[in-house]
């Protein structure tokens, strides 16, 4: 954050300990996540929604605004190529950001429709890129042909096509910015597919990795008594969290670090 030298960015403050995720009040913003395990008793914070709750896949709100914390300042540019129901939008313009929103079948007024696969934007354009994709076929997002959620996650197909959205981004990032994708597993018919592994494969031919978070999963249909029991009953898991994948476009300097050495403390 650009601040005098006589002041203290607030990222960086000294702050009493914050308050339980379920303790925050409408006029309260979220806390300043500083491990990698987010979780939030609901969708949105504030009097004013950020998206739609009632939106199949809606975003946590609180996710993209820890990343335009952590990695934008105001008046920076934020993409978010799969915009739904518009939650990145209402962050961005509630914390004076700009941003673009796209989706195939947008849910908002303020997001355009357009396929993620070609972003009508310049290279090195957008200052961070927020992504929460389709992890299969599992939820009824579109009836646009060209939706990627039509494609099972156990089909390679589904990874090539989402990696035409990697390489979009790649492109309209500047180099040193940041993309956050948020993505889950599925486990369908006693089959479990490691979907945010095997896209994090995809992932690292572009960028660089700067961490991975686990967000606990709230509100899914799936967390009610009946499935709780039957996940008992049929020895399977319910999902629990989703990834989110911070990665980093590299600079052009970047290949030339040498690598980082480490020395590990020993415990007795």
């Amino acid at each position: 954050m650009k601040t005098n030298k006589a002041e203290t960015p607030r990222l960086f403050e000294v702050e009493e300990a914050a308050p339980k995720a379920g303790e925050i009040s409408e006029d309260e913003k979220p806390s300043l996540e500083t491990t990698t395990l987010w979780d939030y008793p609901r969708q949105s914070y504030g009097k004013t929604p950020k998206g739609d709750n009632k939106f199949q896949g809606v975003t946590p709100a609180f996710v993209i605004w820890n990343l335009v914390q952590r990695y934008t300042e105001p008046g920076d540019l934020v993409v978010d190529p799969m915009a739904g129901s518009g939650t990145t939008v209402d962050v961005c313009k509630e914390e004076g950001r700009d941003v673009k929103g796209y989706d195939l079948n947008p849910r908002h007024p303020e997001v355009i429709q357009n396929d993620a696969r070609h972003i009508p934007l310049p290279d090195e354009s957008a200052d961070l890129v927020f992504i929460d994709s389709p992890y299969g076929d599992n939820v009824d997002y579109s009836d646009h042909p060209d939706c990627i959620g039509k494609i099972s996650c156990e089909d390679e197909l589904f990874y090539d096509e989402l990696e035409k959205v990697v390489k979009e981004a790649y492109r309209i990032l500047k180099p040193g910015k940041v993309m956050g994708w948020l993505i889950g597993d599925q486990w369908v018919k006693k089959t479990f597919t490691p979907v945010g592994f095997k896209l994090y494969e995809r992932f690292v031919k572009y960028f660089e990795t700067v961490d991975l978070v686990c967000v606990a999963r709230r509100g899914q249909s799936s967390h009610t008594g009946v499935w709780h029991y039957r996940a008992k009953k049929f020895n399977f898991y319910l999902r629990g969290f989703k990834y989110l994948f911070i990665m980093r476009k590299p600079t052009p300097s970047a290949s030339k670090k040498a690598a980082t050495k480490v020395k590990w403390a020993k415990y007795k």
